[in-house]
């Protein structure tokens, strides 16, 4: 079946679209596709003398412009308007010489009459008076404009790109504290980020207008001996005549393109050097000079002086000198009329009376707080790909699973007191951790087993202090093979991280995770616990308890058992210390497990009988108010080190059997010098388990 078709109606279709289409749509593809043209296609005059007049009255609107912003990101698009100004000045430059060094012969109008004006009645017509006139504009707008603009843009691109990471952080820290919702974080970073490329650009679109300057001093050069050439040896013209002909054709070209670039780099300097107050370039200056008074007064009294001198043009200064006088009769005028009308107004409202210092305006000290140098502020920034946050949130969840307790969360925040690749952790406002990483290499740690060394900076692993190289991330895979263990700076900062959380467990222990602890075991055994707390025992004796545990290491995983065996015994038993031995015993198949995995046999060091008979006789009804002497003591701590490292090197876990009552006080003696030792009871050991002595404590 044959399908007419209908030109009408197709025209009829287009034109309907393009009525539907915004103009504006269309502007930047029409202007780019005439520069485009102008650069090949030969224009006749009357298109030349339109176009120099539409850069004229482009270059005056975008000044405008300039002068009514009231802070650069306003007029976002200014670095793109540059480069195509600038392209539109070089495209008429190009069709404007093909027409002088084709039709110049036949005189100064040969190029159209905006070219002509400009070189018969700016310069009046006299080609060594223009060619001075375009090489003062040319120096204004090369020397002066353009490279102040340059550098303050170059300035203000470092200066804002080195500040972003801290806006940044200051968002995220209003956006945690609630002060900010999503869509103002989110808004925020965007204008961060507009502000960057903005200032970024500038810098970048500066080069265009020095560029253009550039050119047109060589335009005018090739304009001016390619048409004395022409003139002369095609054109048969005598060499005055081609020189006033091509002469004046070319100034004027080049005076007509340059007052354009002047515009335009005075409007670049406008916009690079303004100040965001809240005001347009107008309005700050007005307000900001003649604000002062006596500044008024001094300068009208100095020129009105200068007037009166003898042989001074008396009519300038003292019209200068009336005017600023003027002025200030009309500031003080000004100002006695508002002190009037403001007498006369009702007196305003007494103002409430400012509040006093409250408990809102105390910050409560952080738990758990992360201070970090600020080259460290991309580890922790999820839009510059930072995986330490993700990262401690994996400690956390690894500490409940080890422990059996969530702790608060980590408070994030950057510190300009700390090294750029600093870090410090702090426990309710003490610092318990500090250490330096290099966020653009990794970690070589010496386990202790390498097969050779291996180039990089020598450190200090921060959480086991065991030897590392900071390396270079191509040799990885080098440092595996020769046996290190290869990690990156968030790693490394979460190692730590987790690491002190293990070492500070008890003191992490506070009263709202007992209450999260019970509140957990109730969903699974509500009796006991309504049984348990606080009828047997109070929420401080039962924390009490469990600090005591974690202290020497043992999980409160199993809180079931924990609760059970205090129920049976809190009513009887009153001290802490006596809860957490009984507590010890029902857990002990699992401490002894924990330390030896699933070997049938424990291997373990005793205590020399004679040290121990000497403990035993100093230990009193109170193990806290024990009497031991110090040198034995001393002498003990020391072994007990030697003992514990001995042990580890062996491969071997460091326990130290002991009878009962001297089991809590030998834990408190040993934590600090051998904070590894695990100090257990023959009572703790399960019937199933053998154990083999290696060693024997002696002092």
């Amino acid at each position: 079946m044959a399908t007419s078709f209908s030109p009408s109606l197709s025209i009829t279709t287009v034109l309907r679209s393009l009525r539907r289409m915004d103009w504006r749509v269309l502007a930047a593809p029409v202007l780019v596709v005439m520069i485009l043209t102008m650069l090949v296609v030969p224009l006749p005059t009357f298109l030349l003398d339109v176009l120099f007049t539409f850069n004229i009255a482009l270059s005056m609107v975008i000044l405008l412009v300039t002068l009514y912003l009231t802070r650069p990101l306003d007029f976002a698009a200014f670095p793109t308007a540059i480069l195509l100004t600038t392209l539109l000045r070089l495209s008429l430059n190009v069709a404007a010489a093909r027409v002088i060094l084709l039709h110049g012969q036949n005189g100064t109008d040969a190029a159209g009459q905006v070219i002509e004006s400009f070189g018969n009645f700016v310069v009046g017509g006299n080609y060594a008076v223009g060619i001075i006139i375009f090489a003062i504009l040319v120096v204004i707008n090369f020397v002066v404009i353009t490279k102040g603009a340059g550098r303050i843009a170059e300035v203000s691109a470092r200066f804002t790109l080195d500040a972003m990471p801290g806006k940044q952080m200051a968002i995220d820290a209003d956006l945690n504290a609630g002060q900010i919702d999503q869509d103002e974080a989110r808004r925020r970073r965007a204008e961060i980020a507009q502000e960057a490329d903005f200032f970024g650009a500038m810098d970048g679109a500066s080069k265009f207008v020095r560029g253009d300057a550039i050119a047109a001093i060589l335009i005018l050069v090739i304009d001016l001996i390619g048409g004395l050439v022409i003139g002369v040896f095609m054109h048969s013209l005598s060499l005055s005549q081609a020189a006033e002909n091509y002469t004046l054709l070319s100034i004027g070209d080049a005076l007509v393109a340059q007052i354009p670039s002047l515009v335009i780099s005075i409007a670049a300097g406008i916009v690079i050097s303004n100040v965001s107050t809240g005001q347009d370039v107008g309005g700050q200056l007005v307000n900001q000079l003649f604000s002062h008074k006596h500044v008024l007064a001094i300068a009208a009294g100095i020129l009105g002086f200068v007037g009166l001198v003898p042989g001074m043009p008396h009519l300038s200064f003292l019209f200068a000198a009336g005017v600023l006088g003027a002025i200030l009769w009309f500031r003080i005028r000004r100002e006695r009329m508002n002190a009037t009308m403001a007498a006369a107004a009702p007196p305003p409202a007494a103002p409430a009376e400012s509040e006093d210092v409250s408990w809102e305006q105390i910050e409560p000290v952080d738990t758990l707080s992360l201070d970090v140098g600020y080259r460290l502020i991309a580890l922790v920034d999820r839009n510059q790909g930072g995986e330490l946050l993700m990262r401690i949130r994996g400690v956390r969840k690894k500490f409940a699973q080890e422990l059996g307790f969530l702790v608060s969360p980590v408070h994030i925040r950057d510190n300009l007191e700390l090294r750029p690749g600093g870090y410090r952790i702090a426990l309710k406002g003490v610092e318990v951790g500090a250490g330096e990483v290099i966020p653009d290499m990794l970690m070589a740690i010496n386990p202790g087993q390498v097969l050779g060394p291996l180039a990089g900076q020598p450190t200090t692993d921060p959480s086991f202090g065991l030897p590392a190289v900071w390396t270079q991330p191509a040799q990885r895979e080098q440092a595996m093979q020769l046996g290190y263990t290869v990690v990156d700076p968030s790693t490394v900062i979460a190692t730590h991280l987790h690491h002190i959380l293990q070492t500070h467990a008890a003191e992490l222990l506070g009263r709202e995770e007992v209450e999260g602890l019970l509140a957990h075991l109730s969903t699974r055994s509500p009796k006991l616990v309504e049984d348990l707390v606080p009828k047997l025992i109070s929420a401080d004796r039962l924390r009490k308890v469990l600090q005591n545990l974690l202290i020497e290491g043992v999980p409160i995983r199993d809180m079931r058992t924990i609760a059970e065996v205090l129920a049976e015994n809190a009513a009887q038993v009153q001290d802490a210390d006596e809860l957490t031995a009984r507590v010890r015993l029902a857990l002990g198949p699992f401490i002894v497990q924990m330390l030896s995995g699933s070997n049938q046999e424990l291997s373990a060091s005793v205590l020399d009988g004679q040290l121990e008979q000497i403990l035993l006789s100093g230990l009193r009804a109170d193990p806290a108010q024990s009497s031991v002497e110090p040198g034995l003591a001393q002498r003990t701590m020391e072994r007990a080190r030697e003992l514990m490292q001995r042990m580890e090197a062996q491969g071997a876990s460091p326990v130290l059997l002991t009878v009962a009552p001297l089991r809590t006080f030998l834990a408190r003696l040993l934590a600090r010098t051998a904070p590894r030792l695990r100090v257990l009871s023959y009572a703790e050991i399960p019937d199933q388990k053998q154990v083999k002595i290696i060693s024997t404590l002696g002092a």
